[in-house]
């Protein structure tokens, strides 16, 4: 069989990216590849294939896409949707705009504005079985597994959300939905990407499945489309415009962007002074038993790239912090979202200050029941849940107070700073990381639920 189709899917983003290729010719297509292309590289080996071509099914809001990386790195050929404009060459593709891989598989562009304007999905011939209908359609961010893109994230860049949601629904119901049942969908992003609001954790299905349980694709008028789909979508991350320009842009490829080496403490420490942001990637147990002074901890064991993107200023240098041998996966990790500002990282992670007690601090872990009985004094803490209003509607502490990790450097203000403060969220990756910003900005009755609401709830404890 001359169609070979792999996924690649990158947990931590919540990314799925494809190599399309016709063994027989051995040419090869990648389709919204991550920024670290050596996977498709190697799978490309592995197989007797040459990447010929890569594709953009639109300029992606959550990451940084490998496009030039696999131009430079391969020689492939750029390919756009026909509404984008970018700095670099690009072939456009429009409505029936194919690229044959070679005698057995065929390409075709569909033009499927409304999660972007320059969106477009790609459809799969195997032509071995049909020239008519595809085999699979790789639908970008246009249609998910259970749900659809999201309308509303080009707004920063003059387009509305109606706008696009009636694109949207012309799109889906005018092209996608005339495609056959039997169609296979590969979606770009799955559960966990802020994408859209009721991704599936299956990566896989068909566009007569989708049809039958996909809420967003019942029957409706466009105007009750445009109100469902454009209500209740998660806050997105102010990184999300800045990676959908850069993707438009010639810019530094991911190998020059790890040009980073080893800093010692004293050089960290100087660059702190002048503003660099120190960023511990550790478990948050170790970053509490002890960290520098300063750091915000947002550990490799969580989405570190979306929080990092949310919590992180594009304008002061990064300095990474980290177990020994993990620093050039945080550095990966942050390019993959186009932070490239990374001055370097700590030599011998925390073992460089094991004999400068001074420079480092520590957080205040406590368990549920220690925290209920702390709770019940007189000058009990103020309870501060940074998980979604949503996660706080469904289930909260008595007498806590929400304010999202997301928000809470815009909210600091709002907390008292002469009341011991219990910071907790769903587990404690998210609290570890409110609590360091927390201390950074000069709170000193910070402590931590250990286990968050789920070790509250284990211990019995009642809910407000």
């Amino acid at each position: 069989m001359a169609l070979l189709l792999q996924q690649f899917y990158l947990k931590c983003l919540a990314h799925a990216s494809y190599l399309v290729a016709d063994t027989d010719s051995g040419a090869a297509a990648v389709v919204d590849p991550q920024r670290d292309v050596d996977q498709y590289l190697t799978f490309a080996a592995e197989h007797h294939l040459t990447i010929a071509h890569v594709i953009l099914t639109h300029f992606h809001a959550d990451f940084v896409a490998g496009h030039l990386e696999l131009r430079d790195r391969a020689g492939a050929a750029i390919y756009v949707g026909a509404a984008a404009k970018a700095e670099y060459a690009f072939t456009p593709l429009s409505d029936g705009s194919t690229i044959d891989l070679g005698p057995g598989v065929r390409l075709k562009a569909i033009e499927t504005p409304g999660h972007t304007a320059e969106s477009i999905s790609i459809a799969v011939y195997d032509r071995a079985v049909s020239d008519t209908a595809p085999n699979a359609v790789l639908t970008g961010d246009t249609l998910f597994i259970g749900d659809v893109g999201r309308p509303d994230l080009r707004v920063a860049l003059g387009w509305s959300a109606a706008d696009l949601g009636a694109m949207l629904y012309d799109s889906l119901h005018e092209k996608l939905l005339r495609l056959p049942d039997s169609s296979l969908v590969y979606p770009a992003h799955g559960a966990g990407s802020l994408c859209g609001k009721a991704l599936s954790r299956e990566t896989v299905s068909t566009i007569g499945e989708q049809r039958r349980v996909n809420y967003a694709l019942q029957p409706m008028s466009k105007a009750s489309f445009i109100d469902i789909v454009t209500a209740d979508q998660p806050e997105a991350p102010a990184y999300f415009t800045y990676d959908a320009v850069l993707n438009t842009k010639e810019r530094p490829t991911l190998d020059e962007a790890m040009e980073r080496g080893p800093l010692t403490l004293d050089q960290v420490l100087a660059l702190q002074e002048v503003g660099a942001q120190i960023v511990d990637t550790r478990e948050a147990a170790d970053f509490a038993a002890a960290h520098l002074a300063g750091s915000i901890n947002i550990g490799l064991g969580g989405q570190f790239a979306t929080w990092a993107g949310t919590l992180l200023s594009r304008d002061h240098p990064i300095v990474i912090v980290a177990d020994p041998g993990h620093e050039r996966e945080a550095m990966m990790r942050l390019g993959r979202i186009g932070f490239d500002h990374v001055a370097g990282y700590l030599a011998n992670g925390m073992l460089s200050a094991q004999d400068r007690p001074a420079l480092t601090a520590a957080t205040e872990r406590i368990s549920a029941q220690l925290a209920a009985e702390r709770l019940a004094t007189s000058d009990a803490a103020l309870v501060v849940d940074v998980r979604t209003l949503a996660e706080h509607r469904a289930k909260a502490i008595a007498g806590s107070v929400c304010l999202p990790l997301n928000t809470l450097q815009d909210h600091m203000r709002d907390l008292p700073r002469d009341r011991p403060l219990l910071v907790h969220c769903a587990g404690g990756y998210r609290s570890s990381a409110a609590a360091s910003l927390l201390q950074r900005e000069g709170f000193e009755k910070v402590s931590e639920l250990a286990g968050g609401i789920a070790a509250w709830e284990a211990a019995g404890l009642p809910l407000g």
